[in-house]
């Protein structure tokens, strides 16, 4: 799986969208204020900021792309997908079929997961138009009744496309490991001390979860 610190959906199809979430300044200032790690951690990365991609079909599809791989694989076969579908719509993924996403380096499994994800869409069986009005719960509902979506997948996406603030992807390796690291001087971690350690961060899950990920690579991936 391509790292959870970052969602990596590059190509001039899924530009990234640079400014900063509007909540990130008031955010920043509550952990500091909350959270003795925080006040640490978070001046060490000036105005570093997440960055969201806005294209929901190319961002879904990206990560499933990444799935169980290292990122070298990732891009090299979101590459070749892009490649083939350059515009990377639901209904140019369809027109390539199988044959040819395969040919991309994808696995049989992960073209059926593509090609379930374009159907959905294309059929509007999912409401992406209406996710950014949804409450969390629903938008990840909603996206793990198609193939490949987890529930990571879905709580990924809440964070890097619709910059949703307070997500706590407790899936997440890369959010273990910084609360590990930053919190309990890299003694195991469970999913129950994690959540005892982020409740000193709601409303901003995401802010706190984000900084943890630059803890462990402070360069974020674009």
């Amino acid at each position: 799986m391509v790292p959870a610190k970052e969602m990596n959906v590059g190509g001039a199809a899924a530009a990234a969208t640079a400014a900063v979430p509007p909540y990130w300044e008031d955010a920043k200032i509550e952990l500091m204020k909350r959270d003795r790690i925080m006040k640490k951690l978070i001046p060490q990365f000036g105005d570093l900021h997440l960055v969201g991609h806005d294209d929901p079909f190319t961002t879904l599809a990206r990560s499933i792309v990444g799935q169980q791989v290292s990122t070298k694989a990732a891009d090299a076969a979101w590459g070749k997908l892009l490649l083939a579908c350059p515009k990377c719509t639901p209904a140019q993924v369809l027109k390539a079929g199988a044959e040819q996403l395969g040919g991309c380096g994808l696995s049989k499994r992960k073209t059926e997961y593509i090609l379930d994800l374009a159907d959905h869409f294309k059929a509007r069986r999912v409401h992406a138009s209406q996710w950014d009005q949804m409450e969390d719960e629903a938008v990840i509902a909603e996206l793990v009744q198609i193939r490949g979506i987890t529930r990571w997948t879905a709580e990924m996406f809440l964070i890097f496309n619709l910059l949703r603030p307070n997500v706590l992807p407790l899936d997440d390796a890369g959010l273990i490991q910084g609360i590990s690291v930053n919190y309990f001087s890299g003694e195991p971690v469970s999913r129950s001390d994690a959540r005892e350690v982020s409740a000193n961060w709601e409303p901003w899950r995401t802010v706190a979860t984000w900084y943890l990920w630059r803890s462990l690579d402070p360069v974020p991936v674009e």
